[in-house]
């Protein structure tokens, strides 16, 4: 089958389509795009499930290590005050880790508006679409209308005035006969009338879920852009409830993290499936999605020259046709005007619908080819399987640079809390205060120096 121009599927798409698939029962599935078979669907699940288990493994070790570290630690000497040994490192690696998911946050940034930029090529391909099959449409219903009106009051008006030479009114009529066989042949045309599935609708929707993907992305993307620097504020402040909060926080991150990472995994290796072959599959939902025959969308999807044009024979009629009428035409203007001047009118406003018939002609036979909606099918499949599809990868990179910062940093903000100095809960009491702890203890030596 013919590749649009300009699109042909990406190294990242390969490789991804490579990747081995199985259902729930570890059989191999085809890595053939088939989102209706319940074994391609399952295969996506499991590749979804994956994020899940990494999910319930990075919590297992965090708990572990935890524990480990609350009931394993060997009890400080008494009137210890050095830090434990180690415990610089310990903080510093909580702050690389910190500084690593800022970074895959930048990722994260660039991805969206990769996936996004990608999901509005793909609109804007359908939108233009929309338009040429509404241009055939309308240029079609104006042009048989226009020929209509002119049967019915020019042509009549002329055969009442040529009454009386029946063989100008034989012209007459085969003018009328061949300007029915225009319209009849037009009418055709127009084949995505009455059709049910609409490009405009179908981008309106894609618009819509892109909207709410966004959103959601830069709510998540922020949400840990906020928790990262609030942990490192609270690391820098030594201030112990922040970094408690700080530690829920991130434990709810790191699950939207990993969450996100199978959705953007499953979403990834079905695209790239469809992108692999996207004809076939293409062809056959919009068979099956609107009714036409499969001469017209192989025309319209494949653009090659092994495929005919299925409107040549109607163009070519109707060609003749109208060549035929503007002969007729002239014929009678030679003929007719000098014999019978009242004549004239209905010839002149017949030549100019003919001249307005023959503009739209041009127009259609233009809009019919298969070069611009192939044009189109060309720019939504790159927009899709190309700036989505990386934006996607993106995405992926960023969720996995996430969950492994905030596991990473789970782990040290304990060790980092325990070697915080116990005034850290007394920080914002005044100095002077008879109350505060220190103040209260410096007056009681200077009282036992006296």
């Amino acid at each position: 089958m013919g590749a649009p121009p300009g699109y042909r599927p990406s190294a990242w798409v390969h490789l991804l389509h490579q990747l081995p698939r199985a259902d729930f029962q570890l059989r191999p599935v085809p890595s053939g795009f088939a989102p209706q078979e319940q074994e391609y669907q399952q295969a996506l699940l499991l590749v979804a499930a994956l994020a899940g288990l990494g999910l319930g493994l990075s919590l297992i070790f965090i708990a572990v290590y935890l524990i480990r570290f609350c009931c394993c630690r060997p009890p400080e000497p008494p009137g210890a005050k050095s830090p434990p040994p180690g415990g610089g490192c310990v903080t510093w690696s909580c702050i690389a880790a910190l500084l690593v998911g800022c970074a895959g946050i930048g990722i994260g940034f660039y991805g969206n508006s990769e996936t996004s930029d990608g999901v509005s090529q793909l609109s804007s391909a359908l939108l233009h679409a929309n338009h040429t099959l509404s241009a055939i449409d309308h240029l079609v219903l104006e042009t048989v209308e226009r020929l209509g009106e002119a049967v019915r009051t020019e042509l009549t008006s002329l055969e009442e005035v040529l009454a009386q030479r029946t063989e100008l009114v034989a012209a007459a009529r085969g003018a009328r006969r061949q300007a029915e066989a225009v319209t009849q042949q037009l009418q055709g045309l127009a084949f995505w009338r009455g059709v049910p599935l609409s490009p405009l609708q179908v981008a309106e929707d894609v618009s819509f879920v892109e909207e709410y993907r966004w959103l959601a992305y830069v709510l998540l993307l922020l949400l840990e852009l906020l928790v990262c620097l609030f942990t490192l504020l609270g690391l820098a402040k030594q201030s112990k409830w922040l970094v408690i909060v700080m530690a829920v926080m991130s434990l709810l991150v790191l699950v939207l993290s990993w969450g996100s990472m199978g959705l953007e995994a499953a979403t990834a290796v079905g695209l790239s499936d469809f992108c692999s072959s996207p004809d076939t599959y293409i062809l056959n939902l919009t068979e099956e999605e609107t009714g036409l025959g499969s001469d017209i969308l192989n025309y319209y999807f494949l653009c090659n020259q092994a495929v005919s044009n299925p409107f040549q024979q109607r163009l070519t009629l109707s060609q003749r046709a109208l060549a035929n009428i503007h002969s007729q035409l002239q014929g009678l203007e030679r003929e007719a005007v000098p014999q019978f001047p009242d004549a004239q009118k209905p010839l002149l406003s017949l030549e100019e619908t003919l001249n307005v018939t023959e503009g739209n002609f041009h127009q259609l036979v233009a809009l019919l080819h298969c070069r611009g909606l192939h044009k189109d099918y060309g720019a939504a499949l790159r927009g899709l399987c190309e700036d989505a599809l990386e934006g996607l990868l993106l995405l992926l990179l960023f969720s996995l640079l996430s969950a492994g910062a905030l596991a990473t940093a789970l782990c040290s903000l304990p060790r980092a809390w325990a070697l915080f100095p116990p005034s850290d809960d007394y920080d914002d009491t005044d100095d002077d205060d008879p109350f505060n702890p220190q103040e209260s203890k410096r007056f009681v030596q200077w009282q036992s120096s006296i």
